[in-house]
């Protein structure tokens, strides 16, 4: 019978060298975060223009809310305050399709700021006035270097206002309002001149008090005696801001602020081409200096824009105001003005009593 061989016996495991160390047992792997994959290179193109975009809207949307107009370009970029949301939203799409989470955050805080700066700056407060005195239709033009007469004379004729204020009204254009208007408007306040110098304020309204604001461009103002009460009536058409006289601009309209200020109390109307929108410091300076309200702000209509009304441009920006003390405002409108390259502000006012 054959046997099977027995089994081998176990090695033994040698004992270590008694001067030996023994090396440490391997420690658990442990598990580290992936590295964020590198931007691939239209992610970067793409983060650097959000990046650029956000710059305009960031830096113009910082001038409005520490309330000053800086120096050059930011006058001028303020009159495009609303339009500034365009290029933050795209500054937004363009870095969250980058997947950078920072700098999303960034665009996201930038077009919130923008959107939140074209609020309308004047607060729909309920006011008490007194019993309505007397209704007031005023009508605020700038014809352009007298270009729309014309279509002025026809708006006049439409709507029969007590009150008009025109900028760029230059001899000719002076002519033919009082001419066409003797008997409906026989009273005006001027300052004669050509091309954009000239002004006139023509009232149905006896006039007193006739007072100029020192300008380049006319500025006049006078007190008109309406059902009993003195209203202050005040042309304003300063400088526009272009690179170069924006000092130019602010000390004219910081003028127009100081003349509203020394007559704080009594019924008020300032009107004309102010080349400033609600979105410049200078013009919401003159508001409170005044206690002024914009009459298309009361009428919710603050951002209908009145310029460029000619051109390949759509009118963007209202530089065209009619500013009240004393009035309620039951209605505003801005008709085209063919000729001229700004819109008209047809202002429909009830002048109120004492409180």
């Amino acid at each position: 019978m054959n046997s099977s061989p027995a089994d081998p016996a176990p090695e033994a495991t040698p004992e270590p060298h008694p001067g030996a160390t023994r090396e440490p047992a391997p420690e658990a792997t442990r598990e580290v975060a992936p590295a964020p994959p590198p931007l691939r290179p239209r992610h970067r193109v793409m983060a650097w223009a959000a990046g650029l975009l956000m710059v305009v809207p960031a830096l113009i949307t910082a001038c409005r809310a520490l309330d000053t107009d800086a120096v050059t370009p930011v006058p001028q970029l303020l009159a495009f305050l609303p339009w500034l949301t365009v290029p933050a939203g795209l500054a937004l799409l363009l870095a969250a399709v980058a997947r950078r989470r920072v700098l999303t955050f960034v665009a996201v805080l930038v077009l919130g700021a923008t959107a939140w700066s074209t609020v309308p700056y004047m607060p729909q407060t309920v006011i008490s006035y007194g019993l309505p005195l007397a209704r007031v239709k005023v009508i605020a033009s700038n014809v352009e270097f007298g270009q729309g007469t014309g279509s002025l004379i026809e708006l006049m004729r439409r709507e029969r206002p007590q009150l008009v204020f025109v900028s760029e009204c230059d001899r000719a254009c002076r002519g033919a309002l009082t001419k066409t208007f003797a008997t409906e408007l026989p009273h005006y306040a001027s300052v004669e001149g050509e091309g954009s110098v000239g002004s006139i304020l023509l009232s149905s309204y006896p006039l007193r008090d006739w007072r100029m604001i020192p300008s380049t461009m006319g500025m006049p103002g006078a007190t008109a005696e309406i059902a009993g009460v003195p209203v202050r009536l005040q042309l304003t058409h300063p400088m526009p801001p272009v690179p170069g006289q924006v000092s130019l601009w602010k000390r004219e309209l910081g003028r127009v602020k100081a003349a509203v200020a020394a007559q704080p109390t009594g019924p008020m109307l300032v009107a004309g081409d102010f080349n400033a929108s609600q979105d410049h410091a200078a013009f919401r300076g003159i508001l409170a200096a005044g206690g002024l309200q914009d009459a298309a702000r009361r009428a919710d209509e603050s951002r209908a824009p009145t310029w460029p009304a000619e051109g390949p441009l759509p009118p963007f920006v209202q530089i065209d105001h009619v500013l009240v003390r004393d009035f309620s405002v039951r209605e505003v409108r801005f008709p085209d003005l063919p000729g001229s390259d700004h819109r008209a502000v047809v202002a429909d006012l009830d002048l109120r009593g004492p409180r």
